[in-house]
This record gives C-alpha cells, sequence and structure tokens, in this order.
C-alpha cells in the first residue's frame, strides 16, 4: 500500500526520533512516541499512538509516563472521556533540562558513585603488600579511573551551568514580562504591584 507524502514525512520523523532516543540512551519506542505527539495537531490518545508507531498499548503507556515525568509531553484530561490525551512540550529549554535533570538524577549519579567505589578498591588494606604488577596495573586503572572521575565530575558541573542558565533565561523573562505588562507610572518610574 503507498502511503502519501505527509504519512511518509510523519513516518521518517518518527523514526528518526526513535533513533535519537537510542542514541542518547532512551528506549526508542520513547522517541517515537514523542515524535508522533509532537507532530499531532490535536492531542492524541494511547490508542492512536499505538496505531502511530506500531508499539504495544503497554509500552507505549509505560513511556508516555516516562515522557511526562521528563516534562516532554502533557496530559490533557476531556470532561465526560475516559481516555487521556497528550500534547507535546514544545519549549526545547524546558526538554532539556528535565532530560539533564532526569539523567542526573539517576544513572549519572551510580556513574559516578562506581567510579568514585573502583578507585577506592585499588587502595590495598593496611599492611597487606601489593605485588609489584599489580601494583604497576593498579597505578595504570588509577591514572585512568580518575580522568574518567575529573570528566564525569566537569560533565556534572556542566549540567548545573546549563540549569542555572535557564533558571536566570526564565528569571530575566519573568522580569522582563512583569516590566511589559506593569509599564512605568506618570513619574516614569515601573510599577510594582507585588
Amino acid at each position: 500500500m503507498d502511503s502519501s507524502p505527509l504519512q511518509q514525512s510523519r513516518d521518517m520523523f518518527i523514526l528518526g526520533m526513535s533513533r535519537i532516543s537510542h542514541f542518547w540512551g532512551f528506549p526508542k519506542a520513547m522517541g517515537s512516541i514523542y515524535g508522533a505527539i509532537y507532530l499531532a495537531p490535536q492531542p492524541i490518545s494511547l490508542d492512536e499512538l499505538v496505531e502511530l508507531t506500531n508499539v504495544t498499548k503497554g509500552a507505549v503507556s509505560t513511556n508516555v509516563r516516562a515522557l511526562e515525568r521528563l516534562g516532554m509531553v502533557h496530559k490533557i484530561v476531556r470532561i465526560g472521556e475516559r481516555k487521556d490525551y497528550y500534547t507535546a512540550e514544545t519549549d526545547f529549554w524546558k526538554v532539556i533540562r528535565g532530560i539533564l535533570r532526569e539523567r542526573e538524577k539517576s544513572e549519572f549519579d551510580h556513574a559516578l558513585r562506581s567510579v568514585d567505589e573502583s578507585l577506592s578498591l585499588l587502595n590495598p588494606p593496611p599492611g597487606q603488600p601489593q605485588a609489584p604488577a599489580d601494583a604497576e596495573l593498579a597505578a595504570f586503572y588509577r591514572q585512568r579511573m580518575q580522568a574518567m572521575q575529573a570528566f564525569f565530575r566537569s560533565l556534572d558541573q556542566l549540567v548545573a551551568l546549563v540549569m542555572a542558565f535557564d533558571d536566570l533565561r526564565a528569571s530575566a523573562l519573568q522580569k522582563l514580562l512583569g516590566r511589559a505588562v506593569n509599564g512605568p507610572d506618570n513619574t516614569g518610574k515601573e510599577q510594582r504591584h507585588d
């Protein structure tokens, strides 16, 4: 069955999102689902997502919950309907912030702890000599692990900096919009409505 160029374009985009998702360490289905929701002009149901992505309803439900937790999709409840509908977050700064926070919370902290614990195991117990070959290998491991530890800590600081930048951006935007809404009073000074 031939599909229209619109369907082909949508399907290709959804496939691309699944690949990007996989690249970043998330399930391919999560990327496909986000792609389908992102391209939906109206809020979309789980049943529609199953049809568009060829993912089981259980997997769609699980991945939609994960996308909600990341702040990438939002649930829309329609009065009188039993189905839940979803829309995509289109502010990519919010999406990135949600992903960074989630990744930072779970696997990143675990990875950093693993490197720290691995380094601590390289120190022989007090009073227990280490064979020269083991000491040489331990020194090599220590050098490599410390380099990785330094990289992870730098990455952690970079993530914190990106988050702080986003918070600063939001704060500056709020101040700017607050001034635009309030405007100057008759004296030319900004009005405050605190």
